[in-house]
């Protein structure tokens, strides 16, 4: 295909997944569009127990593999904008750009091909379900495919830099993110005898606001950390005090020693606010993703070829929010990095959008990107 076809065939794709999302591990017609898409072009599809998403192959089928991700799931947000192409689905939005990370990596797929005779080893693009919850990219890792692995590129759009400007940060830069609920049980009786029961709500209360000295007594003032209470439920009546009190919420640590200590602090002190209160406390701690942390050396050589190709550089500084991309550093060093698709309202606002314009420059450099990295690392085997 030409640069015009190829180039107007993404925004056309674009515009379809825009108008098409689904919701994490439903992406069904999403997958079903994707594999349509590859095939009409002659480009393999692995066979992998995948419900939704799919991992297609250029090149020899032989080492070295290099891997590129972008993830195809929407959120449950009803759309604001005015587009021509806006969701179709209410209550369901494209609002991360995944429709943008989808087209990118299908143009990426489309300029590979053009040049697998030049490949001196095999690129992996993975279409990845569920980001946005829960870790669709366990899912791709209990394939197998990124055992073997010699490295993976994943990227992000963000309104926070123009059209043209790539964004680039190294070490941990975006968050390890768990979540906890905690049960108070208390006794119930009328709010006008609290002496006959055991209020669970002043426990939860007193636990909402302890809490927070995990983060400002318990941890380095210097170093990212963070808890957030999300969510409280306790009672239903004016003049009944109930028998519990619910509350859940988030933790976010940008090291594994930080992320240990955060949830041993959190648990120790709920039971101890429950032994003060004279009630008992139910924990339970969901893990999510590891912090993603950029390896330098990958982000360097990313970098440079982004300067060769022409595009500005910007130093994105580290987040809070999460990314469960770093599933894959797991087991392979890689490199994240942050497409412009000009300035917007922010990611997962309901009037959140990306400029199309970005497309056909991302899909290049991604493809150059994998080349170059095959070749960095064909000489190692």
């Amino acid at each position: 295909m030409e640069k015009n076809i190829i180039q107007e065939k993404m925004i056309n794709e674009f515009y379809w997944f825009h108008k098409h999302p689904e919701l994490s591990f439903h992406e069904f017609e999403t997958t079903r569009h994707i594999r349509e898409n590859l095939e009409a072009a002659g480009i393999r599809i692995l066979k992998l127990p995948l419900e939704t998403g799919l991992v297609a192959e250029i090149g020899t089928g032989q080492p070295p593999f290099v891997g590129v991700r972008c993830d195809i799931d929407a959120l449950p947000v009803t759309e604001e904008t005015e587009l021509p192409y806006r969701s179709e689905h209410p209550g369901c939005m494209h609002a991360c750009g995944h429709d943008f990370h989808i087209a990118t990596i299908l143009g990426t797929a489309f300029l590979l091909q053009q040049r697998e005779q030049d490949i001196h080893g095999t690129i992996r693009l993975i279409f990845q379900p569920a980001e946005e919850g829960p870790s669709g990219a366990l899912k791709i890792v209990q394939t197998g495919i990124i055992d073997d692995m010699d490295t993976i590129f994943g990227l992000h759009c963000t309104p926070l830099l123009d059209v043209g400007t790539l964004g680039f940060a190294y070490g941990p830069v975006m968050a390890a993110v768990d979540a906890f609920a905690v049960t108070f049980h208390g006794k119930g009786t009328h709010a006008a005898h609290p002496e006959k029961g055991i209020d669970p709500i002043v426990a939860a209360a007193a636990f909402v606001g302890a809490v927070q000295t995990v983060v400002s007594r318990n941890m380095d003032p210097f170093a990212a950390n963070l808890i957030s209470v999300t969510h409280i439920a306790g009672g239903n009546n004016w003049n009944v005090i109930p028998e519990s009190a619910f509350l859940e919420g988030t933790t976010r640590t940008m090291t594994a020693g930080k992320r240990v200590r955060i949830k041993q602090r959190l648990t120790d002190m709920a039971q101890t606010v429950a032994q003060t209160y004279g009630v008992s406390a139910e924990v339970r701690w969901t893990p999510g993703p590891p912090a993603l942390d950029n390896d330098a050396d990958w982000g360097e050589f990313a970098k440079k070829v982004a300067a060769e190709q022409q595009f500005g550089l910007a130093a994105m500084a580290p987040s809070l929010g999460g990314e469960d991309f770093a599933f894959y550093y797991e087991k392979v060093k890689g490199f994240f990095v942050y497409v412009g698709t000009g300035h917007s309202y922010p990611n997962h606002n309901p009037k959140f959008q990306v400029d199309p314009a970005a497309l056909y420059p991302a899909a290049g450099y991604m493809s150059e990107l994998a080349v170059r990295a095959v070749d960095k690392l064909k000489d190692t085997y």
